[in-house]
C-alpha cells in the first residue's frame, strides 16, 4: 500500500470536522470581549456602592490597560476612578487613537484624563447621572476634543464565565 492510499483511507476514517475557514457559532466579538473585561475588572472593586471597570484597546485590538475603581484601605473614600486606574496602568507609553470601553459614562475629571492621553473613543454601558453637571461637562469636553463616545450595544446580554474544569481532563 502506497502513502498516498494509506493517508486516504485515515483520512476516511477520522471524524468529521468543520473546514478550517468555518467559524463557532457563540464566539465573543472583539467589542463584547472587552466591556467584558471592563466589567469582570468591576468585580475587583472593593467599593460597596459603586463597581466600576475600564478597559483600553490600541488599534490592534490588543488590551494595553484596565483598571476599577478603587478606595483606600479603611477608608470608604474612593481614592482612582477606573477610567484614571486604567490609564495610569496601561503598559504601552502613547495611548494616542486608543478605545476606553467602560462601564458607567465618565465624570469630568476622568474625561480630562481620557483627553490628554489620547483615547479617541469610549463606549460605555449606561450613564447613571446623565444631568450632574459633572457629565454635561463631561460630554462637552470630550465633544470639544473630538472624542467619540457612544452606549455599548451587543447582540449578548450576558457573558458566562464557568471556572469549572470541562469534563474528562484530569485537573486536580
Amino acid at each position: 500500500m502506497d502513502i498516498n492510499t494509506l493517508t486516504a483511507e485515515m483520512s476516511l476514517e477520522e471524524s468529521p470536522r468543520p473546514p478550517k475557514s468555518a467559524k463557532r457559532e457563540g464566539y465573543l466579538k472583539w467589542e463584547d470581549y472587552f466591556m467584558g473585561t471592563a466589567l469582570l475588572a468591576a468585580k475587583r472593586s472593593k467599593d460597596p456602592n459603586c463597581q466600576v471597570g475600564a478597559c483600553i484597546v490600541n488599534r490592534e485590538n490588543r488590551i494595553v490597560g484596565i483598571g476599577c475603581l478603587l478606595i483606600k484601605f479603611n477608608c470608604n473614600v474612593s481614592v482612582c476612578h477606573a477610567e484614571m486606574n486604567a490609564i495610569l496602568n496601561r503598559n504601552i507609553i502613547d495611548l494616542k487613537g486608543c478605545t476606553l470601553y467602560v462601564s458607567r459614562f465618565p465624570c469630568n475629571e476622568c474625561a480630562k484624563m481620557i483627553i490628554q492621553s489620547g483615547i479617541t473613543k469610549v463606549y460605555y454601558i449606561y450613564d447613571k447621572s446623565p444631568n450632574k453637571d459633572v457629565y454635561i461637562a463631561s460630554k462637552k469636553m470630550l465633544e470639544e476634543a473630538y472624542v467619540q463616545f457612544e452606549v455599548f450595544k451587543s447582540e449578548h446580554k450576558t457573558i458566562v464565565i464557568d471556572l469549572t474544569p470541562p469534563l474528562n481532563t484530569n485537573v486536580s
